[in-house]
């Protein structure tokens, strides 16, 4: 990885080639870049374990959800528009997409804002996935691997920039498929294979004294379960990280083969872990209730049964999964912090040396304030991995999503409606924070768990899509307004969409 990052070092020497890698990876590094920033420790130790022992079998449709929805769908329908519009507008950032389409510098001052301030915990969940795993392994101590890993990532990132996390994505998603493929084989076979696996998981009793559920195609609790594939799948459609990969691929052809790779990915990668935590029950005495770390320690307990040399497969796995997509987390926040926030308060102009020095200030600012809070979440033993991430992933995408994909599509977007999906994606997630998670209420509405941060992402991702058109239709446009529009739009007369 450090050698990556060395002879990447003198090939990042612009901005442009910093944060997008020149605009010019190709279709397999894209993919692999989207996937590996998509899928990570929270992935294979948080969501697999606490959905599969919440839903059984079921929770494979999360990961068929991330495939068709979070990676074939986004590529189909984002890819091609996001890759033509982000380039016509020079844009390089999420924040900069949003100034520079409406025209307004209030919407990229707010949007730098919620994506420095969310990303964070999301960082924070990372780290928490992968120090399970070392300790359970080796013994080591959480705050070490915390700050080892970081100390990795801070690296590579500082010195090689966009392409050196792109071929060191696409290491890592290499591993990452072998690795889960070796262990979902390997797990099946402790308990005689899929068949007899199914059958056993049948026989343990849900929480109604039904069996047979935890084995079901649909689980205990399908309408809990939507909202779990609708936060993990339609959330990358609004996440920074996410969407700036489109940015930087290299053209039309790209973005079809890169579909097939990222989907196809997904489907190994993201129905593998979730397939995998469906069976956790397997290993874990249910009668005992859960184990050490609760939901977050299923995934650990079920590796501690594999084959010393299958436990070190994973450990590189998850170690894989978690780098890559924390590189990607620290890269984009602090280009949106440098581009964004402090270029345009900079009385001196900022030149592209000063720009890079200062991005490369704030990734290890970035990544120190998320060590920080990963230690302290972790040292309270009530921390959830999956409640970190699904505040992020609800905060950003209830945020973006809506105004950001409108705004490929159609030309009547508002300002106004641009700025009431933030406050409201943001005003959601932050609200349901306060009186669920911190103030330790609870309740139900036809079945769906209100207390869940994850039905409140999923709600707000929603709630900006019904949003954005009605207050689009509501507030006017000015002259100004819709002549700028017209002039964006220009960059789609050429091409053929």
């Amino acid at each position: 990885m450090i050698g990556i990052g060395v002879y990447y070092r003198r090939k990042s020497a612009s901005v442009n080639d910093f944060v997008l890698g020149g605009r010019g990876l190709g279709a397999w590094f894209t993919a692999f870049a989207y996937g590996t920033s998509y899928f990570s420790a929270v992935i294979f130790v948080g969501y697999a374990g606490k959905f599969g022992w919440n839903y059984g079998v079921a929770s494979t449709w999360v990961g068929i959800g991330n495939a068709v929805i979070g990676s074939w769908l986004a590529w189909k329908v984002l890819g091609r528009r996001t890759r033509i519009m982000s380039k016509h507008l020079e844009a390089k950032t999420m924040p900069e997409y949003f100034e520079k389409r409406y025209n307004s510098k209030p919407l990229k001052i707010v949007s730098a804002l919620i994506v420095f301030v969310f990303l964070i915990p999301y960082t924070a969940s990372v780290y928490n996935g992968l120090s399970r795993l070392f300790e359970k392994g080796f013994g080591i101590p959480y705050k070490y691997c915390i700050i080892g890993m970081a100390v990795f990532t801070a690296v590579y990132v500082i010195m090689g920039g966009y392409k050196a996390t792109a071929l060191n994505d696409f290491i890592q998603g290499i591993v990452m498929l072998v690795g889960i493929a070796a262990v979902v084989l390997a797990v099946l076979g402790e308990n005689g294979g899929l068949g007899n696996s199914l059958d056993l998981l049948g026989d343990i009793p849900d929480t109604n004294g039904d069996k047979g559920t935890y084995s079901s195609l649909f689980g205990p609790d399908p309408i809990n379960l939507a909202g779990v594939v609708i936060l993990t799948s339609l959330g990358t459609w609004g996440l920074p990280q996410m969407v700036q990969k489109f940015y930087a691929i290299k053209d039309d052809k790209a973005i079809k083969t890169g579909t097939i790779v990222s989907t196809f990915f997904a489907v190994v990668v993201a129905g593998g872990c979730y397939f995998l935590g469906g069976f956790g029950r397997l290993f874990v005495n249910s009668v005992d209730g859960l184990p050490e770390g609760g939901f977050d320690g299923i995934v650990p307990t079920m590796m501690e049964k594999l084959p010393t040399l299958l436990f070190g497969l994973v450990i590189v796995l998850v170690l894989s999964a978690s780098m890559s997509t924390l590189s990607s987390l620290v890269l984009t926040s602090s280009s949106t912090l440098t581009i964004d926030l402090i270029k345009p308060i900079m009385k001196e102009k900022m030149d592209e040396k000063k720009q890079l020095v200062t991005m490369r200030i704030f990734i290890a600012v970035f990544l120190i304030i998320s060590v920080v809070l990963a230690i302290i979440t972790l040292e309270n033993p009530q921390t959830v991995i999956s409640t970190l991430m699904s505040i992020s992933w609800g905060a950003l995408a209830g945020a973006f999503l809506a105004p950001f994909m409108y705004g490929l599509f159609w030309k009547g977007v508002t300002k106004a409606a641009c700025m009431a999906s933030f406050i409201a994606g943001v005003g959601i997630t932050v609200v349901h924070m306060a009186y669920y998670t911190l103030a330790g209420h609870t309740g139900t509405l036809w079945g769906i768990n209100l207390a869940s941060p994850i039905n409140a992402g999923a709600f707000a991702m929603l709630f900006g899509l019904v949003l954005v058109p009605i207050v689009s239709l509501i507030t006017r446009q000015s002259d100004a307004d819709k002549a700028h529009a017209e002039k964006v739009f220009e960059c789609y007369d050429n091409s053929e969409l």
